[in-house]
């Protein structure tokens, strides 16, 4: 069961309160083409969250593909508390917490025969770059940024983008479905804590 929405935004707000804002220089994740540039560049200086309008994070949907692992760590509230309380029109910061746990398959005609086109979990991400990397390994290493407490609310934000009135269609349900099983309810029980993350940066230091 999803929580109330007003109660849903105290969690994520709650969660990354205390998240580090990762600095200009490390915002951007891709560096293919002048687009993650053209993107990201918007967010320099921008180091409190909180204050992004919605129309702002709608028009730049694009940076949850382009951002370091820092940079959607710390920027991905912004998205969740503007998708609890509009919606949001355009960016679907779901599509980039589940994309990666499912096989699907979709038939496509043209003007020959019907291809059936798959992707998804098991499907190599791109062998002349990445060699052996499934979707799903790269899923499980860019969201493994998340310790448990945000991981945590994160899954009660999918809990409630699961809710009928929201998803669309049984595919939707199920590919968050996957997500969670697969990867989430885990992370939120058993990842490194927030105080964890700090203690390790301390004991760097000394």
């Amino acid at each position: 069961m999803s929580e109330p929405a007003d109660r849903l935004l105290e969690t994520i707000r709650g969660a990354f309160m205390t998240t580090p804002y990762p600095g200009d220089a490390y915002l951007q994740g891709s560096f293919d083409g002048c687009e993650p540039e053209e993107e990201i560049g918007h967010f320099r200086g921008k180091a409190d969250w909180t204050v992004l309008e919605p129309t702002f994070l709608d028009a730049r949907y694009c940076a949850l593909s382009f951002f370091s692992e820092g940079g959607f760590r710390f920027y991905l509230p912004a998205y969740l508390v503007a998708d609890v309380g509009q919606p949001l029109q355009t960016a679907d910061p779901a599509f980039h917490l589940t994309h990666g746990f499912s096989d699907q398959a979709h038939e496509a005609q043209r003007d020959g025969p019907t291809v059936l086109h798959r992707w998804g979990a098991t499907r190599l991400l791109n062998p002349r770059r990445y060699g052996a990397m499934t979707w799903e390994d790269y899923a499980r290493y860019r969201l493994s940024v998340f310790p448990r407490e945000e991981a945590a609310a994160i899954v009660a934000y999918l809990r409630w983008r699961q809710a009928p009135e929201r998803v669309f269609g049984e595919e939707e349900s199920a590919t968050i479905e996957a997500a969670l099983t697969g990867f989430w309810l885990e992370r939120a029980r058993s990842a490194p804590t927030v105080a964890d993350l700090a203690r390790q940066l301390t004991e760097a230091a000394g």
